[in-house]
């Protein structure tokens, strides 16, 4: 098999196998690449640098804020807010949430991200990971297995649903995202491939069908926002599959219902900058303050 086609690939050969999705992953992207193994490990550890960067960036001081003054700084308010020890939602959750935010406003800021699977939905998976870090005191070998994981699992959805919100609306990007942390949390806390099978079509299904509609056609509002919503979808999912519940609808079926969805939409709802929220008074209004009479 030179690239797995199917999520059901996947579970089936890591069970066949006995090996962990992320090693079956390292292995098809040596294949596929002819790279070493070695070469392979470094780059995806680089990609967790910068995803860390950025997570530091995004919560140091006052924060970073975007040209236009749309987003930045709410990373820090919410670090100071979890400082006082009455999250509602729990500090696991609001440290996930905390860093979804702090590196999409680094996106919104033109700061450098590592696009997971898009730069719009960057903060979601490193929500997830930098929280599991804490939670589950995980190595830096195992921080780059999820990667391989989430990785694996994002190109099978980005084969067959696409991952753009422009083509498939926000599920294609925060959903894909939200599927794939999910997937990959399940492994780094010790779950099976089914388990993260489930994980994924049940972050996948929470999202089916939110629409892309950024204000001015920016990624800023209400993008940066979606991603703290993304990294929660990944980690209650991932809590799901974990405790036993299942998707009824097999992951391969959500993915392709995801596509269906997405294409589905008008489009207004994909990344126009016409409907949804961005078609509101006040988002008009922010797109003239912004573009004046250029829009």
């Amino acid at each position: 098999m030179e690239i797995y086609d199917s999520i059901q690939e996947i579970v089936e050969d890591a069970k066949a196998k006995d090996k962990p999705i992320s090693e079956l992953i390292i292995e098809q992207e040596c294949r596929t690449s002819g790279n070493s193994r070695e070469a392979i490990w470094r780059k995806m550890a680089k990609n967790l640098e910068v995803m860390r960067a950025a997570v530091e960036r995004g919560q140091k001081g006052d924060g970073v804020f975007s040209a236009t003054g749309l987003t930045g700084g709410e990373a820090v308010k919410i670090k100071k807010y979890r400082e006082t020890g009455k999250t509602l939602s729990g500090d696991a959750m609001m440290c996930a949430v905390q860093d979804a935010v702090a590196t999409n406003e680094v996106n919104a800021a033109m700061g450098v991200v590592c696009a997971t699977p898009t730069a719009g939905s960057s903060g979601t998976m490193p929500g997830v990971l930098f929280m599991l870090e804490k939670r589950l005191d995980l190595t830096e070998e195992q921080m780059i297995r999820f990667l391989f994981t989430a990785g694996g699992f994002g190109m099978v959805i980005a084969n067959h649903s696409g991952i753009a919100g422009a083509t498939g609306g926000c599920q294609a990007e925060v959903g894909s995202a939200a599927a794939m942390g999910a997937a990959a949390a399940v492994e780094a806390a010790g779950g099976t491939p089914e388990q993260s099978a489930h994980a994924l079509s049940i972050a996948i299904s929470n999202l089916l069908g939110l629409v892309c509609d950024p204000i001015a056609g920016l990624v800023e509002i209400p993008c940066v926002k979606r991603n703290a919503i993304g990294a929660g979808d990944a980690l209650i999912a991932a809590d799901m599959a974990l405790a036993g519940c299942v998707s009824k609808i097999p992951a391969d079926e959500c993915i392709s219902a995801m596509n269906k969805v997405g294409r589905g939409l008008p489009a207004s709802l994909r990344e126009t900058g016409i409907g949804g929220l961005a078609g509101t008074p006040t988002g008009q209004a922010i797109t003239a303050r912004i573009f004046g009479d250029n829009v």
